[in-house]
C-alpha cells in the first residue's frame, strides 16, 4: 500500500508544483518522522528563484488537489516542508490485503527480468570461515528479496576447480599416509580436505613435491580423465561438506558452475583472443598483459601467463560473458579485499564491448572479540564452531525461560533461535561497515537480536491459539497504537521494493526489529482478549496481520518463525 501512496504523493506534488509556477520534476520525497511522507522541494527551489523556503512550501500546498479515491489523508507545511499523511481508506485497505493475502503479502509484481547472483565462492579447500561469514547470508538474503520483488533469480555458486591449491590437495590423497594427518576432530568432508591441503602444503617446499603438483595441474588443463576425476572428487568433497555447513543456517544455490568449463568449451581463449587484438594488450615480462591506466588504474590486469596459460582472474572474465549471455541483471557478493579485481574485470567487460556491467556488494569481514572464538593462534576460527556455539548458548538461554518444556523441544526451539541469531547479527549491519560479532547482542530476547523478532511472532501466535478469528471491522482500529502497527506493516512491500533496488540487506533487518517493537508496544498498551465483542474481532485480526509480515520478514532474512518459544 505504501507504494501506491508514494506514487500517488509524487503524482500530486509534480502537478502542484507545475501549478504553482515552478519548473522541476524532482519531488525530493522522503520518510518522515514527522509524517508518512515530506518534500523538502522548497528548500531546493529557494536559491533559484529567491524567495523564502517557507513560502515556496505555502505555494505549493495551496495547489495541491486530493482526488475523492486517494490514500492521502491530509497535507500540511511545517517551515520549509510539505508533510503528506495516510487516510483512514489507506489503513483499512492495508488491513485487507494483509489479511487476503498472507504469505504472498510484500511481494511485488514480476518484471520478467533474470538475475544472476553469485555468493560466497569460496576456495574449495576446507570450511567456511567466520571472516567470511556474511558473504552467503547477505548472498541468501539478497536472494530472496529478489525474488519477492517479481525477479526471476538463479544463485550460483563459482566453483575454483583448476587453481593450483586443488592439485595440491590432489597431490596429498595420492601420497600422503592419513595416519601421519592430525585427528579429525569434526567427521564433515571439507575438515577432511583441509587436513590433506595443510600437509600437502608443508610437503610443498620440497622442490619435487612442487614440480608433482604442477605437473598435475597442467595434466588436469590438459584434459587428462584421471586427473579430472581425482580433481573433481577432491572439490565435490570439499563442497559437500561447505553445503552442510551452509544448510544449518538456511542457504543453498541453484547451480555450482566450475570454472574449468570456460576453459575446455573455449569460452576462455576466445576472450583472450578478442582482448589480445585491443590497444590495450601488451607482452610484458612474456606475459600477456592489459594496460589498464586509460581506465585510472595504474596496475596490469594479467591474462595469461608466461607459458600461456590463463589465471582465475581471466576466467572469471569468460564467466562474466556467459553471465550476461544469460540474464539481464548480474550481482556479485565480494570481499572488499576483492574491489581491485573487481575493477579491473570491469574494464576488460568494456574493453570487450559487453555494454552492461556486474553490480557488485562489497563486504568488510566479520571479527570475533577477545574470548573463546577469538584466541586460537594461527588458525582461523571455523563458521561450524560458530554455529555450535550459537546453538549452545540458544539452549542455555531457552532453558532459562521455559524449563518446564520436554528436552527435544528446547533443543529444536535452541536450533531456531541459534541460527537465526547469526543470520541477523550479519545482516543488520550495512555490508561494507565493519562488524565484531557479540554474543550478548545475537541472542538479545530484549529488542536487538533475531530472538525479539521470532519472539514477537510467538507471542502473536499465543493470542491467536486464544481465539478464533471472525469477520472484522477495521474501522474499529482507532488507537494511536493500532494506527501505527498498521502504519509499519503498510511499509513492508516497499521495504522490498528498496532492498531489492539499492541491494543493502539491512534495511530489511531494520525494518523486522521495528517491526517487532511497534507490535510490542501495542501489545503493552492496548488490551486485545480481555476486549469486547466487534472491538475484540478487529483487534485479532490486526494481531494475525502482524503475524503475517513478521513471518513474511523473517521468511526473507532466512530466519524460521517459531509458533512458540
Amino acid at each position: 500500500m505504501f507504494i501506491q501512496f508514494k506514487n500517488e504523493t509524487k503524482s500530486l506534488l509534480q502537478s502542484a508544483v507545475k501549478a504553482a509556477g515552478y519548473g522541476t520534476e524532482d519531488t525530493y520525497l522522503e520518510e518522515s518522522s514527522y509524517a508518512d511522507i515530506s518534500s523538502s522541494i522548497a528548500l531546493k527551489l529557494a536559491p533559484q528563484y529567491k524567495k523564502p523556503p517557507a513560502n515556496i512550501a505555502k505555494e505549493i500546498l495551496q495547489k495541491i488537489q486530493i482526488p475523492a479515491k486517494s490514500y492521502v489523508g491530509r497535507v500540511e507545511v511545517q517551515g520549509a516542508y510539505i508533510n503528506f499523511y495516510v487516510n483512514r481508506r489507506f489503513l483499512n485497505q492495508t488491513i485487507s490485503s494483509i489479511s487476503e493475502e498472507r504469505e504472498e503479502y510484500g511481494s511485488l509484481p514480476k518484471k520478467n527480468k533474470r538475475a544472476i547472483l553469485e555468493h560466497t565462492s569460496v576456495n574449495p579447500t576446507g570450511p567456511l570461515h567466520v571472516g567470511r561469514g556474511r558473504n552467503p547470508i547477505i548472498g541468501d538474503t539478497l536472494a530472496r528479496v529478489l525474488r519477492c520483488a517479481g525477479y526471476d533469480v538463479d544463485v550460483q555458486y563459482y566453483v575454483n576447480d583448476m587453481g593450483r591449491q586443488i592439485a595440491t590437495i590432489v597431490w596429498g590423497y595420492d601420497n600422503i599416509d592419513p595416519n601421519i594427518l592430525p585427528k579429525l576432530e569434526r567427521d564433515k568432508s571439507d575438515h577432511d580436505v583441509v587436513r590433506y591441503y595443510r600437509k600437502s602444503t608443508e610437503a610443498a617446499s620440497n622442490p619435487e613435491v612442487e614440480s608433482a603438483i604442477m605437473q598435475l595441474l597442467g595434466e588436469y588443463e590438459s584434459d587428462n580423465p584421471i586427473v579430472i576425476r581425482k580433481f573433481k572428487k577432491v572439490v565435490e568433497r570439499c563442497i559437500e561438506g561447505q553445503k552442510q555447513t551452509l544448510e544449518r543456517i538456511n542457504i543453498s544455490f541453484d547451480k555450482y558452475i566450475w570454472e574449468s568449463q570456460f576453459v575446455r568449451d573455449g569460452t576462455v581463449n576466445k576472450v583472450v583472443e578478442r582482448l589480445k587484438k585491443t590497444k590495450y594488450a601488451r607482452i610484458k615480462d612474456g606475459a600477456l598483459v592489459l594496460d589498464l591506466t586509460h581506465f585510472g588504474l595504474e596496475k596490469d590486469f594479467v591474462l595469461t601467463r608466461l607459458d600461456g596459460t590463463t589465471l582465475y582472474t581471466t576466467r572469471d572474465i569468460a564467466y562474466h560473458v556467459w553471465k550476461f549471455d544469460n540474464a539481464d541483471i548480474v550481482i556479485n557478493v565480494l570481499g572488499e579485499d576483492q574491489k581491485l579485481a573487481m575493477d579491473q574485470l570491469k574494464c576488460a567487460l568494456k574493453i570487450l564491448g559487453l555494454g552492461r556491467l556486474p553490480q557488485i556488494v562489497f563486504y568488510s569481514f566479520v571479527s570475533l572479540p577477545e574470548g573463546k572464538m577469538s584466541t586460537r593462534k594461527g588458525t582461523t576460527v571455523d563458521l561450524d564452531d560458530l554455529l555450535d556455539e550459537a546453538l549452545e548458548r540458544a539452549y542455555i538461554e531457552v532453558h532459562k525461560r521455559r524449563p518446564e518444556l520436554l528436552e527435544d523441544e528446547k533443543r529444536r526451539i535452541s536450533e531456531i533461535v541459534g541460527m537465526g541469531a547469526v543470520r541477523f547479527d550479519i545482516i543488520k549491519v550495512a555490508p561494507e561497515k565493519m562488524m565484531t560479532f557479540r554474543w550478548e547482542d545475537a541472542l538479545d530476547f530484549e529488542k536487538q537480536g533475531a530472538p525479539f523478532i521470532q519472539y514477537s511472532h510467538a507471542r502473536a501466535c499465543s493470542i491467536l491459539n486464544k481465539a478464533k478469528l471472525k469477520k472484522f471491522n477495521p474501522n474499529m482500529l482507532v488507537e494511536p497504537q493500532e494506527i501505527e502497527l498498521i502504519r509499519k506493516m503498510a511499509m513492508f512491500p516497499n521495504v522490498v521494493d528498496v532492498v531489492a533496488h539499492d541491494l543493502k540487506p539491512h534495511i530489511l533487518a531494520t525494518y523486522a526489529r521495528e517491526l517487532a517493537e511497534t507490535f510490542n508496544q501495542f501489545y503493552r498498551f492496548v488490551p486485545v482478549l480481555k476486549a469486547e465483542g466487534d472491538l475484540r474481532d478487529a483487534r485479532l485480526a490486526l494481531v494475525n496481520c502482524a503475524r503475517i509480515v513478521l513471518e513474511n520478514t523473517l521468511n526473507l532474512l532466512g530466519i524460521e518463525a517459531p509458533k512458540s518459544m
